[in-house]
């Protein structure tokens, strides 16, 4: 056992009593899940997290990944790990019941993904990118992709990663040089990729690649970027593993946390070339990638979350058994202070994190009517919840280190593997400076701010329900709060038509305020 406990009430109070997740169980598409099935799941989720995956967090660290030869070798600590996930079967619990997922709801599966990200946040990132892989091939790949493919991902046979990253392109994208030459009825891929997260490993039987490229006739920049699906090894026509492909690990990164993730630099083509099968129509990759993308920038966010919860747990037992000045140190109103500030920020990430998730399930699932408002919603939501949950657990890390004194820059306690682990995330999957723009930019000004009126539009009624529950200073704070993100709204609106570099010069002080301010309104309900 670890000293990790699932904060399943915490979770359930949010999803049941916060976003109303008995109106998402009503839907068709959900008909056969009841409330009592929802509690079981989490209760169990939390049993195998808390009793399986969370003792190997700080084992696992410590042991790392490397590479010997052309194989990644992965902590010995997860052996064995990966499969039990599987046979559990908790990387299906929300897929599409047609490929052999479970159906269960988004917001369900996200709370079980809180759970295991904060038991192993390195560990994690394996099921986490496989997902992302089958939101794309779902929404993009063929039939007969999607009949290859997606039952082995959904069940997590197969693992998945995302391969956009190259020495000279980073966030810019448009200068990737990955070349995909046609061979007959697939194509040959040639170059290398770097920051593959989970890039190589022997815990799944195959590991599904998707990988930006570009085609010989190919325009430049951005427009000329395809999408294509290299598996680790070959599918016979049997669908059994067949040999293997030509993609290999050259280097495993020597990073600053998650050391338990085997993050990837993969060369593809250095035998002749490897085997890809194009998604989609050529030269629309960027586009297809995006939907990975945001399925992961959600996800992160969440990591946000996890790991912040882990980091207060264990300086909440730290301060409870350490004694300084006769006391223990739980007791110093400053040592309370910091507390207090770790589980509030923890818990408006939850609540705004989740919110998001709900967003998904109504916008899939939900009314027709309604599901455009949902789909801005959860445009609107992504950026606020990959920033500022990833900005505000930083602090959060960094609280439960100065709790534990001294002892929390010993590596043996392990407060400074949480803040290690959680530098990254504000970093992976576009910066929290990009959310920024996006946000402002495509998410404000281009549409006229219609997704964020109808947040302020939502979020404005819990106001009059303070004052009817007594809570009449956080009704007055939240008004406050509201009349800034509105004068904020109104001076840029008003500015940015006039100075070009306005909009970039307070992006990511708009998001950490609008993030600040929604969070507050869904911990206020």
């Amino acid at each position: 056992m670890s000293d990790y406990r699932a904060p399943q009430d915490e979770i359930s109070f949010v999803i049941n009593h916060v976003l109303n997740f008995q109106e998402i169980l009503e839907f068709p598409d959900f008909a056969e899940i009841t409330p009592d099935v929802a509690e079981a799941v989490i209760g169990e989720a939390a049993r195998f997290f808390e009793e399986v995956i969370a003792p190997t967090n700080q084992p696992a660290d410590r042991e790392g990944a490397r590479l010997d030869g052309d194989k990644v070798v992965t902590p010995p600590s997860l052996d064995g790990l990966y499969r039990q996930l599987v046979e559990n079967g908790w990387p299906g619990l929300s897929g599409d019941t047609k490929y052999g997922g479970q159906g269960m709801p988004q917001l369900l599966g996200f709370a079980v993904d809180e759970m295991l990200q904060s038991s192993n946040v390195a560990f994690s990132l394996n099921p986490l990118l496989t997902k992302g892989v089958v939101a794309a091939l779902s929404k993009y790949g063929s039939q007969e992709k999607k009949t290859t493919y997606l039952p082995k991902l959904i069940s997590g046979e197969w693992s998945g990663t995302m391969n956009l990253t190259e020495p000279q392109a980073g966030s810019d994208l448009s200068v990737v040089k990955t070349q995909a030459k046609p061979d007959g009825d697939h194509y040959l891929l040639t170059g290398g990729k770097i920051f593959i997260t989970w890039g190589d490993h022997e815990m799944a039987d195959n590991i599904i690649h998707l990988v930006l490229a570009r085609l010989p006739d190919a325009p430049t920049g951005v427009k000329g970027i395809s999408m294509f699906v290299v598996p680790k090894y070959l599918i016979n026509p049997d669908g059994s593993i067949g040999e293997r492909n030509d993609v290999y690990p050259v280097a495993v990164e020597h990073k600053l946390g998650i050391h338990a993730s085997p993050t990837c630099a993969l060369n593809f083509g250095d035998n002749g070339g490897a085997v890809g099968y194009l998604v989609g129509q050529p030269h629309q990759g960027l586009i297809y990638m995006f939907t990975m993308m945001n399925h992961a920038r959600l996800a992160v966010g969440l990591q946000g979350v996890s790991v912040g919860e882990r980091a207060y747990q264990q300086a909440l037992a730290y301060a409870k058994d350490r004694v300084q000045g006769g006391a223990t140190i739980i007791h110093h109103p400053d040592v309370r202070r910091m507390l207090l500030q770790m589980k509030s920020l923890v818990e408006a990430g939850r609540v705004l994190s989740y919110a998001a998730l709900a967003a998904c399930d109504f916008a899939e699932h939900g009314p027709e009517q309604t599901r455009e408002r949902y789909d801005r919603r959860i445009s609107l939501l992504t950026p606020l919840v990959k920033g500022w949950c990833t900005e505000v657990v930083n602090e959060v890390t960094s609280l439960g280190v100065q709790i534990h004194g001294g002892m929390g820059y010993i590596e043996e306690t392990g407060a400074a593997q949480h803040y290690r682990d959680a530098r990254i995330l504000a970093i992976y999957e576009g910066t929290n400076g990009i959310q920024a723009l996006d946000l402002i930019g495509r998410k404000f000004l281009l549409n006229k701010g219609e997704a964020m009126q109808e947040l302020v539009a939502d979020l404005a009624v819990v106001i009059p329900q303070c004052r009817e529950n007594g809570l009449d200073a956080a009704a007055k704070g939240l008004e406050s709060a509201m009349g800034k993100v509105n004068q904020a709204t109104e001076f840029i609106v008003t500015g940015a038509a006039s100075r070009k570099d306005l909009a970039g010069a307070v992006a990511f002080n708009f998001l950490m305020m609008v993030g600040t301010v929604a969070a507050g309104f869904l911990m206020a309900k």
